[in-house]
């Protein structure tokens, strides 16, 4: 949502195709998960600049008011579709009214990534999706490492051994490595892929051949 400025652009084409989805297939709801994004990370980068001795609780909390400030945009732009509040504890929801539900961040230590596998849990499902700004998950930060290699499969152990297994605020991950071991312990599959290719997300909905990591249990 936030590249850069609000990417008014994508966030509507965001919502056309739910909306559109939606309507296309009766049976089916999405509960979004917003993040921060480059939004917290502009804040928290500020707040150690203007305070050196920040906490990384206080770090977290910045990057929390964020992703509360994307998600109740997304909502008011979803409209009728989504009538409930924005989430910001996971552990208190158990039914929504509308088609859509859209969370935010919970408190300390635990990312938007742990949010939606607590959702998840909460409302049975099996599937996470995981919209990011790359196309799978990459041996290296593809953006530092000309060798790095795309991975169509893998396990969440062989996962947390890419990652490592600490969160801390504002890491760029494709998966908080607390929230995967979460996704594995409740035995969910992530799936991984660039959130503004639309039409992928289609294919990845339906099971499709997407252009993505699929992330499964051991």
């Amino acid at each position: 949502m936030v590249p850069d400025g609000i990417d008014t652009k994508f966030t509507g084409e965001f919502r056309d195709f739910t909306q559109s989805y939606l309507e296309e297939h009766p049976d089916d709801r999405f509960i979004v998960v917003v993040g921060g994004g480059r939004t917290a990370r502009a804040y928290q980068a500020a707040l150690v600049e203007l305070t050196p001795q920040a906490t990384t609780e206080r770090l977290d909390w910045i990057g929390i008011y964020a992703t509360r400030l994307n998600a109740n945009l997304l909502k008011e732009a979803f409209g009728s579709d989504c009538p409930n509040p924005v989430v910001e504890d996971p552990t208190t929801v158990t039914q929504f009214t509308g088609r859509i539900l859209v969370a935010a961040g919970w408190k300390p230590g635990f990312s938007t990534d742990f949010d939606a596998v607590v959702l998840a849990e909460s409302f049975g499902a099996k599937l996470v999706v995981n919209l990011t700004n790359i196309e799978r998950v990459y041996t290296a930060d593809p953006n530092i490492d000309p060798t790095a290699t795309a991975i169509d499969r893998m396990s969440w152990s062989e996962f947390l051994r890419l990652t490592g297994s600490e969160w801390t605020p504002g890491k760029n991950t494709p998966f908080d490595p607390v929230a995967a071991r979460r996704a594995a312990d409740a035995g969910l599959t992530v799936v991984t892929a660039h959130g503004k290719n639309l039409d992928n997300l289609r294919s990845i909905l339906e099971g499709q051949p997407a252009i993505a990591t699929t992330i499964y249990p051991d």
